[in-house]
């Protein structure tokens, strides 16, 4: 992935982010409750990687998760730590995880891994099973499609996966399936699907 694109493309539209999806009031009630279903039981760290501003990190604090995020993007960063005092943020990439093998219990990726190109996905996957410990949960979501395939995001360059194709990848990266959901498109939003999997 193209990281300083990326960057670039957040930090030139940060403060609108922020304002469209910066509380955690501005994400779906049932999107909400797949992450806690999945993450809220862990009983040591997890991740949010990809935070933005950090929204979906505080509501995993909120409900008593070790939960710290990390973000390319430092004015996400800055506001993250701004309106969530106390909880940790850093600066990072996904794809280069500074954590020991084994050492997280969870992992959220909420569209986190939209922008990258199809073939870079199961090196991601892979750094993912390698931080989490066995039976470590990953959240994942995603534009859902029938077919794999980019299309223009209003940020970057975005891709749309089927969903059966992203647990074929989970599986060839040392993960199981555990609950898919999928949620037509509508006025507000694209297609989209989640999957939750966990480390074997």
């Amino acid at each position: 992935m193209e990281t300083d694109k990326v960057r670039q493309a957040y930090t030139s539209v940060a403060e609108l982010y922020i304002d469209l999806f910066g509380t955690s009031q501005q994400v779906d009630a049932d999107d909400l409750d797949f992450i806690r279903r999945h993450l809220a039981s862990r009983p040591g760290r997890v991740l949010d990687l990809g935070c933005g501003p950090g929204h979906l990190t505080g509501y995993l604090r909120e409900l008593g998760v070790d939960a710290a995020g990390i973000d390319l993007v430092p004015e996400f960063i800055a506001h993250a730590r701004a309106a969530h005092p106390g909880v940790e943020f850093h600066l990072g990439s996904m794809e280069r995880l500074d954590v020991a093998d084994g050492s997280i219990d969870g992992i959220l990726a909420w569209y986190s891994l939209i922008h990258l190109p199809p073939p870079e996905v199961d090196g991601v996957l892979r750094e993912f099973r390698r931080a989490l410990a066995p039976a470590g949960r990953l959240v994942l979501g995603v534009f859902d499609a029938e077919e794999l395939g980019a299309f223009d995001h209003k940020v970057l360059t975005a891709y749309r996966w089927p969903v059966d194709e992203i647990a074929e990848r989970l599986g060839r990266a040392g993960f199981r399936e555990i609950e898919r959901v999928r949620r037509p498109a509508s006025d507000q939003h694209r297609p989209l699907a989640a999957v939750a999997a966990i480390a074997v």
